[in-house]
Order: C-alpha cells, then structure tokens, then sequence
C-alpha cells in the first residue's frame, strides 16, 4: 500500500492568509498529507493555527528543531507557498534561510521539489525592480508563479478571491 503523497504549504504574513484552510482542503480532496510550515509573522494571527492543526493533524512549524529532535514532517514531494509576500519572495531569490520557512524553500529548489507560488504582493510592491529581478531567478530555478494577486478593493467595495486552488494546478502541470 502506497503512502499518500506530502505537501508543505508555506504561509507568510498576508491577510489572505486566515483562508488557508481552503488550500489545505483542496489539497485534501486531492489526496495529499499537509503540513504548514508559517513564517513567524503569520504565526501572529494571521490565520487560525488551532484550526489549521486541527485539519491538518499535524503541528505547524515555524522555527527550527533543535539538534536531534524528529523530523515532524516526511520529506516534501511538493511545495506550495501562498500567500508569497513581497519580503519571503525576495529574501527566497537572494537564498536569505533566516527563517525556517526560507530554509525549507531554499533547500526545496536544490532538492528539486516541485514548487507552486501564489504571490500575495501590492501593486507598488510589485513593480519594484527587485521584486520583478526575483521572479526571473525563481522562475528560472523551475518555480511555478501563479497570477499576481494585490487584494486590492474593486469599484464595489469587494476584493477579488483569492485562486487558492491554482497552486495544486500549477503542481500538475507536466
């Protein structure tokens, strides 16, 4: 009997980010493990931990076990970071590993993880050179980018969804 395939999901600190839930159950239906790994600006209350724990089975992780502790997750047959802030993109391009989250998304690329990216970034943000100069390194690394999502406020009032699904159809692409 065959082991369900394991998927990090990465988290950074984006309003969007109290939806992650959706991603995690998409990912579900689809016959994935889930483990989130958070950024530890997310951790404070961007999105329900106790809930996502809860669904997933598993504790969060957003610092770095110390020597000798368990591996709490399998290795990765996959990577999802959503929402991708502005910083975690940058810092990620540049191979800053300051955080687990960086870590974990550095070494995926050299393990080469397929890897999906939602970025969550302001239309100011995103038009930075820096910004555009690490989406050509990571996409040149073989990451997958998924449209640009600002959040900001239509003409109503609304703000557009959130593609939580597009990072799992990024993933199947061959």
């Amino acid at each position: 009997m065959s082991e369900k395939p394991f998927l990090y999901v990465v988290v950074c600190a984006a309003g969007v980010a109290a939806d992650v839930s959706k991603l995690i159950t998409c990912a579900q239906e689809r016959d994935w493990e889930v483990g989130v790994i958070a950024t530890p600006v997310a951790m404070h209350g961007f999105f329900d931990a106790a809930a996502v724990e809860t669904q997933t089975g598993r504790p969060i992780r957003s610092a770095w076990r110390a020597p000798g502790d368990p591996r709490p997750f399998p290795a990765p047959d996959a990577v999802v970071v959503a929402p991708a802030t502005f910083n975690t993109v940058n810092k990620w391009a540049a191979a800053i590993a300051d955080t687990l989250a960086l870590g974990t998304l550095c070494e995926a690329v050299g393990l080469r993880v397929p890897i999906a990216v939602l970025p969550c970034v302001a239309g100011a943000l995103a038009a930075h050179p820096a910004y555009r100069d690490s989406l050509t390194r990571l996409r040149g690394m073989g990451v997958r980018f998924g449209d640009p999502y600002a959040g900001e406020a239509e003409a109503d009032g609304a703000r557009p969804e959130f593609g939580w699904e597009r990072a799992l159809e990024l993933l199947e692409r061959e």
